[in-house]
C-alpha cells in the first residue's frame, strides 16, 4: 500500500521528467521515422496532426507523474539497480502485456507493439534506477 505522505515527492517529480524525456528521445530522435510508419502515417500528416493540440504532451507527463508515484512503491527503498529491476517487472508484468493485447485485437503492426513498449521499458526502468537512487 502506497503512503502518499512518505512518497519522496522530489524522486517522483525527477523520475517524471526523466520518463517524459526518455519518451522524446525515442519518439524525436531515435524511432521517430519507424513509429510514424507502423501507425500508418506520414512526416507531413503526422506534423499536421500533432501541431493542433498540446493535450498529448499535458496528457504524457500527467501520465509519467502518476507512473512514478506508483513505482515508487516497487522501487524504494531500493539502490539504483534495485530501482531499475523493480521497473522492469513493473514494464513486464503490467505494461508489455497490456501493449500487446490491446494492439493485437486491431491488429496493429507488431513493429508498434514492439516501439511502444520498449519506449515504456526505457521510462520505467529509468524511472526506477532514479527513485531508487533517492532511496
Amino acid at each position: 500500500m502506497i503512503n502518499f505522505a512518505e512518497v519522496n515527492y522530489l524522486a517522483v517529480i525527477v523520475a517524471a521528467i526523466a520518463g517524459f524525456g526518455v519518451g522524446a528521445i525515442w519518439y524525436g530522435l531515435l524511432f521517430s521515422k519507424q513509429w510514424i510508419a507502423a501507425v500508418g502515417m506520414t512526416m507531413e500528416q503526422m506534423k499536421r496532426e500533432g501541431s493542433r493540440s498540446a493535450i498529448p504532451f499535458v496528457l504524457s507527463i500527467i501520465a509519467c507523474l502518476v507512473m512514478a508515484i506508483i513505482l515508487s512503491a516497487f522501487a524504494a527503498p531500493a539502490s539504483v539497480a534495485g530501482g531499475a529491476v523493480a521497473g522492469f517487472l513493473a514494464w513486464l508484468g503490467f505494461v508489455v502485456t497490456t501493449i500487446t493485447v490491446n494492439y493485437a485485437y486491431p491488429g496493429r503492426k507488431f513493429e508498434l507493439t514492439v516501439l511502444d513498449s520498449g519506449h515504456w521499458l526505457a521510462v520505467m526502468v529509468v524511472m526506477g534506477a532514479i527513485l531508487g537512487a533517492f532511496g
